[in-house]
């Protein structure tokens, strides 16, 4: 199952060490298969707030991405960033071809009639 690295980055300082980082990153993800999908483009803000930009990477699953960030090329660059950039960063599991969001709300549904005491609808 795909998973994906988000980061929502926030006072962006264009530093020498951010044009470094950009140079060297591709080659870390390389190892493992991970490709950028989004890059920091403006978002057009349909609901509440949004200020920064963000980026995502599709890694072909959640261990690939945790091995990647882990990985000492990486870690050797991570600094590069995290010194003029602030941001939070996640790796999270993205969901299969067949996802049905409907299943899991009667899920969700379920447990709750469950926690009420109910029995389920």
């Amino acid at each position: 199952m795909p998973a994906y690295g988000f980061a929502h980055l926030r006072h962006r300082r264009h530093h020498s060490d951010i044009i470094e980082y950009l140079e060297r990153i591709q080659a870390t993800l390389d190892p493992f298969a991970g490709r950028f999908v989004i890059h920091g483009p403006p978002a057009e803000v349909l609901e509440g707030t949004w200020s920064g930009s963000m980026v995502l990477i599709e890694f072909p699953d959640l261990a690939k991405a945790r091995a990647w960030y882990d990985s000492p090329p990486y870690q050797d660059i991570l600094r590069l960033r995290t010194d003029h950039i602030e941001g939070d960063v996640v790796l999270v599991e993205g969901v299969g071809p067949d996802y049905d969001p409907a299943e899991r709300a009667g899920r969700l549904r379920a447990a709750a009639a469950e926690r009420a005491g109910q029995p389920p609808a």
